[in-house]
């Protein structure tokens, strides 16, 4: 039966493809695809803990069996056997091996995979008594689990794509057609983890949903980044589809359709064909220098996440890099404790001066780490310190200056990569004069270090980010200090409206027209443009091409953004004049509803 989940249109375009769950579990659960010669071993790991945990039962029976009735009730015998022939259950076993060697999952995803199949079934049983046996199988697989932490193989970042079968003419209008070869897949999940975005980013999902998240979480912004029709807090999306169910998702209205007739499908079908005739006209823009009609030239620069993003923006024609989310090379790595977990100086080094060199000699803007709200580090919640409210919490230069030893790790190989090429370098978070004067002494004591050891490194321009109201109110203590200024327009408006930015029941107050943000960046924008110093956007409304023709307008010049968003902001900025666009900017920033304004 046809049916439809609502949520939030967060990255732009048509996904249809077969249902892939990524199910939640008690305890932490890598997701990632295996190479077909790995099949074995994951399936000799799962064979490997079923059989450990088959002694440990074992054991625990042999004991109940010596304890008199007084010690051990006879239901803890019962249960005991319960969890062994569940164990030991065809449905499991064969279950799990089919989702290591058909989608090449690796052994922990295909159990969780499993569990939450044969646990609907539970679900769905009439007799109450084998109802709850769902708990037992849970903590059977649980079990299971904890056996195999610490074991995975090797991650591989995707499986190899397989040949599609020949097909016929009659196929072609049929997304469903060859079903089992190369059938495209769709994520769903209740959220996702920076770290499963990482693992999933070059991976053959088509698209994916999530039942929470905003517009802004950053589940969202690493969707765009991965240029992939995606929705977010739709809900209920994870419990009501089910493995291997045929879904459109609908990027553009945020709409997720769960086994569509055949007639809805030949609609999508050719909106998705229409989408990608769009994308083609916009490609042959790549090579067009971005300048305005009356001749402003615009800077249109990239956001990235890892050095190899680079090849994404040369190819999109980004004529730089505004903003590298430097944290990411902190995040999805091995086990340990958070010391060793921390990249070091020469790994970040080598990082930097990779995305350096991608670049082809054009800047590279790195910021430093940022992390906590929503992208926590495992090493930070290892402290097991839970805050009421992470987003105002010990986050971004908060963490860093907290931290002086990691930081200055960071900044040294900043400063060493900066002798490859340009290299800016932006803080983030930051509001009072105090973390100003500390960060420019670390920056100073960075240096210093180097110095004692011999080692060579470059000169960087220092920006700061305004995403705080606190800082866009006093800049003039910023632009005593710093060579330039990047407007984070994300945390802006979240700070400014006081809304939770990866909340889905709050997302609707989340607005980036509201007069008191277009306000704040205005005022950001023109007070740079008097003292001569640059000024960049890189939250999600430089890419968002609705805009465009006020940000120009309002005297911007340096726009940053997901390169997949690059070639639909040049199109807008071809066609602007920004002449003409001063005194409509003026005129909806004087606006009680600068929406409407803009949409006029």
């Amino acid at each position: 039966m046809t049916f439809a989940v609502h949520g939030l249109p967060v990255a732009r375009g048509i996904a249809i493809g077969r249902a892939v769950l990524v199910v939640s579990s008690r305890i932490d659960v890598a997701h990632y695809f295996i190479k077909p010669e790995e099949i074995e071993t994951e399936i000799d790991r799962v064979r490997t803990a079923r059989n450990a945990v088959a002694d440990e039962l074992a054991k625990l029976q042999a004991n109940v069996a010596q304890m008199g009735p007084n010690d051990a009730p006879h239901e803890l015998a019962a249960l005991l056997e319960v969890h062994q022939m569940l164990l030991q259950d065809e449905a499991l076993s064969g279950g799990v091996k089919h989702w290591i060697s058909e989608r090449l999952y690796n052994a922990e995803w295909a159990l969780t995979t499993q569990l939450e199949i044969i646990a609907r079934q539970f679900d769905e049983m009439e007799d109450p008594y084998l109802r709850e046996r769902k708990a037992d199988l849970e903590q059977v697989v649980e079990r299971l689990l904890h056996r195999m932490k610490g074991t995975a193989a090797v991650l591989a970042p995707s499986p190899p794509r397989r040949k599609r079968a020949a097909s016929t003419d009659d196929d072609n209008d049929d997304p469903t057609a060859g079903d089992g070869i190369d059938v495209p897949l769709v994520l769903i999940a209740h959220d996702l983890s920076p770290a499963d975005m990482l693992q999933f980013k070059k991976s053959v999902f088509a698209g994916f949903v999530t039942d929470v998240g905003g517009r802004t979480s950053h589940t969202a912004i690493v969707a765009r980044s991965m240029d992939i029709p995606a929705v977010v807090g739709a809900r209920t999306a994870s419990q009501l589809v089910r493995q291997d169910d045929w879904v459109i998702i609908d990027g553009d209205a945020g709409v997720v359709i769960v086994d569509p007739s055949p007639i809805i499908l030949a609609e999508y079908g050719f909106k998705q064909r229409q989408g990608d005739l769009e994308r083609g006209r916009l490609a042959r823009l790549r090579h067009k220098p971005a300048v305005t009609l009356d001749g402003q030239r615009v800077e249109l620069l990239a956001n990235i996440e890892m050095p190899e993003d680079t090849v994404g923006a040369v190819k999109a024609g980004a004529v730089g890099v505004g903003l590298f989310r430097s944290e990411f090379l902190f995040m999805g790595r091995d086990t340990g404790s958070p010391q060793t977990r921390l990249p070091d100086e020469e790994e970040q080094y080598q990082a930097y001066k990779r995305a350096v060199e991608g670049m082809q000699g054009m800047p590279v803007t790195i910021r430093t780490i940022d992390v906590g709200a929503d992208k926590p580090l495992d090493s930070i919640s290892a402290n097991k310190q839970e805050h009421l409210n992470p987003a105002l919490g010990l986050r971004a230069i908060r963490w860093s200056l907290a931290d002086p030893a990691m930081f200055l790790t960071q900044l040294r190989a900043i400063l060493r990569a900066a002798a490859h090429g340009e290299i800016h370098l932006l803080i983030p978070m930051l509001a009072h004069a105090s973390e100003i004067r500390q960060t420019l002494s670390l920056i100073e004591f960075a240096r210093t270090e180097l110095d004692s050891r011999g080692a060579v490194y470059g000169h960087v321009k220092l920006g700061a980010m305004i995403e705080i109201p606190a800082a866009a109110l006093t800049l003039r203590i910023f632009l005593k200090h710093f060579d330039f200024l990047s407007i984070g327009t994300n945390d802006l408006i979240q700070y400014t409206l006081a809304i939770d930015r990866a909340d889905e029941s709050v997302a609707h107050l989340y607005d980036p027209a509201h007069p008191a943000v277009l306000r704040l960046v205005a005022d950001t924008i023109a007070e740079c443009r008097r003292q001569g110093k640059g000024v960049a956007v890189c939250g999600e409304m430089a890419g968002d091409v609705a805009f465009t023709r006020l940000l120009l307008g309002l005297g911007l010049r340096s726009f940053s953004m997901h390169p997949s968003r690059i070639l639909a902001v040049k199109q807008e900025v071809l066609r602007a004049d920004t002449g003409k666009l001063e005194a409509w900017a003026k005129g909806v920033l004087d606006s009680d509803d600068p929406a409407a304004a803009m949409a006029d």
